[in-house]
């Protein structure tokens, strides 16, 4: 299959989602084409069936706000006639859903084809979709979409309960490659970051308000309190600076590392005890299944979809949001039980292996079958015949 993969090329869940399949999928040998206004962070490998195409945008006096939707359109309408795509697979509905429908008109009109699947991933509908400047055209374009995907049935229902979905919104889970974080850790690497043996406590965000990353601190400053302990945070954002004060105002700026962004994620979960994600809503929790991936136990809110991957006393611990002091002696339990610590890595990994890549991608390529398989043969003759029309001329 000929796949047309429209992301945000960012940090994000969603933008890793979408290049992880895109990289698996040209792995089984499907030609991959991203489509996005820069080239996905984790696009880091090279290989013969994927494609990266930019889109520009023009910039004019007129426009106070250079028109992406628009530039992306036509994008999408370029790469899929130059490169005779079967589908679109857009991650994030806001604003690829509307611009894929668009496409999708442009190519109907000049005689052509080409479905469309959205996959919702989380704050394009909780949060973005919700504001009414957004809200008809997201309702519009979702059902507009050939298949609607959701990586949590927290989400989905959350869709239907916000949008006036008229068609099937089927889960596909994220997923985590597995293989990624089976490497050995390194030790030179932990005692750097923890010369005497402390317990080492990480998180990953972008940094946001609804991360509420400020529980992330308080529950590190109480378990620093109990025993000798590190922490480590990855990422960047609008919280990052008054993070850095308040590790400063609860005495721990010492033993609180603030590491930026790391593509390379996995070298530091492999020398992890624990993971902290006590956001006030995760559609998912993809940077949770990682950690469980590289065998460390979460502790998280109980909010949207992270009990659907942080299971109680399984792969780690579950609390309200902003319940800092039940997460603070969740965190202390396990860091000073060593057999309840190695009960739960393993069954975080367990948990993890669910969710492995191999497992999820054939449920994408099965949801393709759907709306290429006809497609992709008429194309196919049809190419033949124009082959034949070519050697005959010639």
């Amino acid at each position: 299959m000929r796949i047309g993969i429209v992301c945000y090329p960012t940090f994000g869940g969603s933008g890793v989602l979408a290049t992880e399949l895109g990289k698996a999928l040209a792995d089984k040998g499907h030609s991959v084409h991203f489509i996005t206004y820069q080239q996905p962070v984790r696009l880091n490998v090279f290989n013969t069936n994927i494609y990266y195409h930019e889109v520009r945008v023009p910039t004019y006096p007129l426009f106070d706000y250079p028109p992406y939707e628009i530039a992306l359109a036509s994008t999408m309408v370029d790469v899929i006639k130059n490169h005779k795509l079967d589908l679109l697979h857009v991650h994030y509905a806001i604003p690829h859903a509307s611009a894929a429908y668009m496409a999708k008109q442009i190519i109907q009109k000049e005689g052509g084809k080409i479905p469309f699947i959205t996959t919702l991933h989380g704050t394009d509908i909780t949060l973005v979709g919700k504001d009414k400047t957004y809200e008809p055209v997201v309702t519009f374009s979702i059902n507009e979409s050939d298949a609607i995907t959701a990586v949590s049935q927290n989400l989905r229902e959350e869709t239907y309960k916000s949008f006036r979905i008229t068609k099937e919104i089927e889960v596909i889970y994220n997923f985590v490659d597995v293989k990624r974080f089976s490497k050995k850790p390194i030790d030179a690497f932990k005692k750097v970051i923890a010369p005497h043996g402390e317990k080492v406590l990480v998180h990953a965000s972008n940094f946001r308000k609804v991360k509420r990353v400020q529980d992330v601190i308080k529950v590190f400053a109480g378990v620093r309190k109990a025993m000798p302990a590190k922490l480590l945070m990855i990422g960047d954002g609008p919280e990052r600076s008054p993070m850095e004060v308040l590790a400063k105002e609860l005495g721990v700026q010492d033993d609180v590392r603030f590491v930026g962004k790391q593509e390379q994620i996995e070298e530091i979960l492999l020398v992890s005890d624990l993971f902290l994600l006590t956001s006030e809503y995760e559609s998912f929790g993809l940077a949770a299944l990682e950690a469980m991936a590289a065998r460390v136990p979460v502790i998280s809110t109980n909010a949207g979809g992270l009990p659907e991957v942080n299971i109680f006393g399984e792969t780690g611990f579950t609390a309200n949001v902003g319940d800092v002091e039940t997460m603070t002696q969740q965190a202390i339990e396990l860091l000073s039980n060593n057999e309840l610590l190695e009960k739960l890595k393993e069954g975080a990994y367990n948990q993890a292996v669910r969710y492995d890549i191999n497992n999820i991608v054939p449920l994408y390529e099965k949801l393709y079958s759907r709306f290429c398989t006809m497609d992709c043969a008429e194309k196919s003759l049809m190419e033949t015949k124009q082959q034949t029309t070519d050697v005959v001329i010639r």
